[in-house]
Formats: C-alpha cells, sequence, structure tokens
C-alpha cells in the first residue's frame, strides 16, 4: 500500500500503556461479576440462573456492539476516533454499574448489564484496534498486552470489591467502582490516537506469519471462509473460559472449598479469583510473544492443547484447597491467550487499515460463546456434577487446537498466495 510506513512513529509506548489501563478499568463487570451473584440473590430472592442472564447480556453487548464502535473509530480521523469512543463508554460504564446498584428488578438488572456492555464494548474495540495498528512488528505482544488489561485487571480489585460488598453491600460496590472507574476514563480519553497512516511490518515478518499486503474491506472479510472458520473456533474456545469465569465461585462452593482460609486468613475462592485473573492477564502477552516467534496456529495448537490437559487435572485432582487454586488458574492460563491471538491473526490475515472493525467482527464471537454459559448449569444439573462439564470442554479446546493446526493455516496459506 503506498500510504504505508515502516518506521513506527515515536509514542506508540505511551499509547498502548494507555490502551492497558482503559482494559483495567473495564474489566470489573466480567471477572467480578461472581462475586455479586450471591448477594443478589440473597437480597432479592432471585434464583441464580436468572441473575446469570446479566452475565450473559453484558459479554452479549460488550462483544456485540464492537463492529460498530469499531467501525465509527476507523472512519473518523486518527487524532478523534479513539479519543470520542474512550470518552463515551467510560460514561456508559459508570451509567451501568450506577444502574445495577439502585436495581429493584431483574429487567432493571439486566439494562444496567446492557449499558455498561455497551461501553465496554467501545473501549475494548478502541484499545485493541489501536494495539493492532501500532504494533505491526510485535502483534501478538501488543494485542496481548492490551488484552492482559481486561484478563488480569480485575485482580487489583478483586478483594477490595469482596471487602465493599461484606462492609457495606453489593449496591456500595457497584457504584463506588462505577463512578471511579468513568471518571478515570474520561480523563485517559483525551490523549489516546491511532497512527496517522497504516504502519507496515518488515518483510521478513510478513513472510513468518502469514502476513497479508492487502487491507480487506469489512464486506470482503465477510466473504472469507477463513473468517467464519475463526469464528467458530473463537466461539468454541470462549465458551469454556466464560463458562469457568462465571462459574468459578459455585464450583468452589459445591466442592466446599469456597470459605476455607488457605492463605493469611484468605479464603480458597478469594486466593483462586486473584490467582484465576493473573494467570488470565499473564497468558495474553506470553502467548501473544510466543506467537510473534512461533505462528498464530502452530500457538493456538500448543495453548488449546494445554487447556484441554488442565480441564482434566481439575477434574481428577481439584478437590484440595490449594489444588483448586492450581488447577483452575492454569485453566485461565491457557485459555485467556484467545484475546490476544485471535486479533493477532485476523489483522495478519486481513490487513491493517480497517484492523479494528475487522477484528471486532471476530470478537463479537464471544458474545455468541456467553449464549452458552447458562447451559453449564443445566449440564452440572441433570449430572448432578461438575466433572461432565469440565470434559465437554476440554473435549471442544482439543477440537480447536486440531482446526488451528490441520485446517485454518492451510486455508490462509492458500489464500495469501492468491492475493494479487
Amino acid at each position: 500500500m503506498s500510504n504505508e510506513t515502516s518506521t513506527p512513529p515515536p509514542g506508540r509506548w505511551v499509547q498502548l500503556w494507555l490502551g492497558v489501563l482503559c482494559m483495567v478499568l473495564i474489566a470489573n463487570m466480567q471477572y467480578a461479576w461472581t462475586l455479586f451473584v450471591e448477594p443478589m440473590r440473597q437480597a432479592h430472592g432471585w434464583k441464580i440462573g436468572d441473575i446469570q442472564w446479566g452475565f450473559t447480556i453484558f459479554i452479549a453487548t460488550e462483544t456485540w456492539i464492537t463492529p460498530f464502535a469499531g467501525y465509527a473509530v476507523d472512519k473518523m480521523k486518527a487524532r478523534h476516533g479513539a479519543r470520542l469512543m474512550i470518552a463515551i463508554g467510560g460514561v456508559m460504564v459508570g451509567i451501568g454499574w450506577a444502574l445495577n446498584a439502585y436495581a429493584e428488578s431483574q429487567m432493571a438488572l439486566y439494562w444496567g448489564a446492557a449499558i455498561s456492555g455497551i461501553g465496554a464494548g467501545g473501549i475494548y474495540a478502541t484499545c485493541v484496534g489501536n494495539a493492532v495498528k501500532w504494533f505491526p512488528d510485535r502483534r501478538g505482544l501488543a494485542v496481548g498486552m492490551t488484552a492482559a488489561g481486561f484478563g488480569a485487571g480485575a485482580a487489583l480489585t478483586v478483594i477490595p470489591i469482596r471487602w465493599v460488598i461484606a462492609t457495606y453491600g453489593y449496591s456500595s460496590a457497584f457504584l463506588w467502582f462505577g463512578v471511579g472507574q468513568a471518571i478515570i476514563l474520561l480523563v485517559v480519553a483525551q490523549v489516546l490516537r491511532a497512527p496517522d497512516q497504516p504502519i507496515a511490518a518488515s518483510q521478513a515478518v510478513q513472510q513468518k506469519l502469514n502476513q497479508s499486503q492487502k487491507s480487506y474491506t469489512s464486506w470482503e472479510v465477510l466473504r472469507s471462509p477463513v473468517f467464519y472458520l475463526m469464528y467458530f473456533m473463537f466461539v468454541l474456545d470462549a465458551a469454556t473460559g466464560l463458562m469457568a469465569t462465571a462459574q468459578i465461585a459455585p464450583i468452589a462452593k459445591d466442592y466446599g472449598l469456597a470459605n476455607t482460609p488457605i492463605l493469611f486468613g484468605a479464603t480458597v475462592l478469594s486466593v483462586a479469583l486473584v490467582v484465576d485473573n493473573v494467570m488470565n492477564g499473564m497468558a495474553r502477552p506470553f502467548f501473544g510473544w510466543v506467537s510473534d516467534h512461533l505462528g498464530r496456529e502452530r500457538t493456538m495448537g500448543l495453548a488449546f492443547t494445554l487447556s484441554a490437559l488442565c480441564y482434566g487435572l481439575l477434574t481428577v485432582a481439584g478437590h484440595s484447597p490449594w489444588m483448586f487454586v492450581i488447577c483452575a488458574g492454569l485453566i485461565f492460563f491457557t485459555w485467556g491467550e484467545i484475546f490476544s491471538l485471535f486479533p493477532s491473526l485476523c489483522t495478519d490475515t486481513f490487513g491493517p487499515k480497517n484492523a479494528t472493525t475487522n477484528a471486532s467482527m471476530l470478537y463479537t464471537a464471544k458474545g455468541t460463546a456467553a449464549l452458552l454459559v447458562p447451559f453449564a448449569n443445566q449440564l452440572q444439573g441433570a449430572t448432578g456434577q461438575w466433572e461432565s462439564v469440565f470434559m465437554v470442554a476440554g473435549g471442544a479446546a482439543v477440537l480447536v487446537a486440531i482446526l488451528a493446526l490441520f485446517v485454518l493455516r492451510p486455508m490462509r496459506i492458500r489464500q495469501l498466495r492468491m492475493e494479487p
């Protein structure tokens, strides 16, 4: 492309770290949600399955709004799109959390989840889009660091949120953290921006990672079989991790471990949530960095195979306090990388110019996967054990690993060779 530059402008690391901060600020609604479930049930008498639909609605809106947000950011000027989207998203996150704080009906809870999901989706799309655009040479690492903010950000606030819930009630936790996050996002929004023109990686990097030199439009992406294969893979693997995210507290409770003291007075559930969020976050830059060197599909094959093994380990060894923490942490470590690998793979395949839009279309797979989360409760209820859920999750991970290595990679190489 004639308007591309191979010399990254200065300041891209500042933009990357600001994106990481934004992701940290929107992580709590997903990764600390499990802490609010039981207090809401006790306060209102709602069924846990009905409350979990709030989680599903948040995930669905957070993901399905991203293509529209990404399109808006891509079409606006580089210095204005990201700034405006982060500001709007911050306001909506604050409003959504405030609604959750005062919700006296399930419908009000669902509205709060939807509004905060829309705001978080705009922020997520913008930050990931910025990362893939600023770092074509280290795309896996950059997206991994950005996504790590979302995956590990809640580790900083899990214990404070749980303390506020226990001391002042879940409504105060929703309100205080929601308003605080919104204020910081409005400040950070004033500095974020995209590069003025697309940045190309070196020829060697392009060849090693099978990066396209063509920037596909969104309509061209939607006509590509490669996109739909990636989407299917994303749905399968996202569903397994979202199940673990939403159900970790009920699983710990059913195992009789949730309130067992394990470390300096902290319970198994508190320690597990911190470890899970840290491991989830670490997975994203780690496997992103690995994929920059090993290739996206090979890294997927490795990570998803390990994920299946970790579900098996939780099944056979996860009934003691420390083994539960370790096994759950390993599951999150071998799952979180999907949020660095798939956006990087998408931009490698379809080019950087419309990367925010195209990666966001792929990201909607997470919303589709969220629809499968409540069925984990149904499977557990039907079988009376969580082990059956873990077996299904492990099987899905194995299938995705096989598809990545033996179907997706050949299809991508063939598409690249057919480009003019």
